[in-house]
């Protein structure tokens, strides 16, 4: 019997592309406290009576044109990557696959690795960057509900993982399939957050007072901004891709005081600088999603077109990659 487990953690997906199951997922998801962090009656009147009956139509939509007949895409490339972990871990651990909302639980997976009455449990959330709405979200959902366990197991988390180099090394990899010579730019755009998500990582240091787009400040270790810029300078010098040859934006915005620039904005101005080849790399999301396969595959490079752009790319996520299965191997020490 295996007496360890590991809990890879990813966002989640609704049940299917209908109203009503992406109703629910995105209920589920923006009740979140961390997600949407206003005061709780605030909160539930604006998510449950304006933003998801809304918001679910359309969004069921984009999920129709993603979805496979195996299922969400999210979701299969998540089972795999577990599936791959499982064969590298053997008997020694058992590994579950999790999602922060909708199905399979995290819920579920914390009572089915209790059940096997393990010595440790690890939790692994599948975002290179911290952020309180994400792997935050995480840390706390799991020690609320592993509070209420009368025996306790060795619980641990990893953390953000976004200068591993050998998720880099994949990453950059990936990047490489493309031939980067044939483009004009290369953007890594990153999921985008509030500003003021930004601020709560550092109180005393305001966001525009902040040279993180240079380097990695010392108060900038848990700031989700500073953290991916330095991702793409990691990336950029793994790549040898010199000055100007690319960017950094942010993407799947909500509304507009949240981190810029905006990817969808950044893309017109690189039209207009008459560069219209370009790369579009997601750092952020370790497996295709929504965002990847239809904001970028689809909206992205429909609107690229629509302004003169000739060619926008998509650079695949991580997936279950056999490279990424061996980072994902070192990170949680398996």
């Amino acid at each position: 019997m295996s007496r360890k487990v590991i809990i890879l953690v990813n966002t989640g997906s609704p049940d299917s592309s209908s109203v009503s199951a992406v109703r629910r997922y995105l209920g589920e998801f923006l009740n979140d406290r961390r997600v949407i962090d206003i005061p709780w009656l605030a909160r539930k009147l604006l998510v449950n009576l304006i933003i998801v009956p809304f918001r679910a139509p359309v969004s069921a939509e984009k999920y129709r044109q993603i979805w496979t007949e195996d299922g969400s895409p999210l979701k299969l490339n998540h089972q795999m990557l577990t599936e791959k972990l499982q064969e590298r871990a053997g008997d020694t651990y058992k590994v579950i696959a999790a999602m922060r909302y909708g199905r399979p639980s995290l819920k579920e997976a914390l009572w089915l690795a209790h059940e096997l009455q393990p010595e440790s449990i690890k939790i692994v959330p599948l975002y290179p960057h911290y952020a309180s709405s994400t792997t935050g979200s995480v840390y706390e959902y799991v020690m609320r509900l592993v509070q209420r366990w009368d025996s306790l197991p060795d619980i641990s988390f990893t953390g953000q993982f976004y200068t591993n180099h050998l998720y880099i090394d994949t990453l950059a990899g990936k990047i490489r399939e493309h031939k980067i010579d044939e483009y004009d730019h290369v953007l890594f755009s990153y999921h985008g957050l509030p500003l003021k998500h930004i601020e709560k990582a550092h109180p005393e240091k305001k966001i525009h007072e902040c040279r993180c787009e240079n380097e990695l400040p010392a108060h900038g270790s848990m700031c989700y901004k500073a953290t991916t810029y330095h991702t793409t300078r990691l990336l950029a010098e793994r790549l040898n891709l010199k000055p100007g040859t690319y960017s950094t934006s942010y993407q799947s915005r909500f509304a507009s005081n949240w981190l810029s620039p905006f990817t969808d904005s950044l893309l017109k101005d690189l039209v207009i600088q008459g560069k219209r080849k370009v790369l579009v790399v997601s750092p952020s999301f370790a497996a295709d999603c929504l965002e990847t396969l239809h904001e970028i595959g689809e909206e992205y490079r429909q609107e690229f077109s629509a302004i003169g752009g000739e060619r926008l790319d998509m650079v695949e996520s991580l997936n279950y990659d056999d490279k990424w299965v061996e980072a994902l191997a070192q990170i949680t020490g398996v």
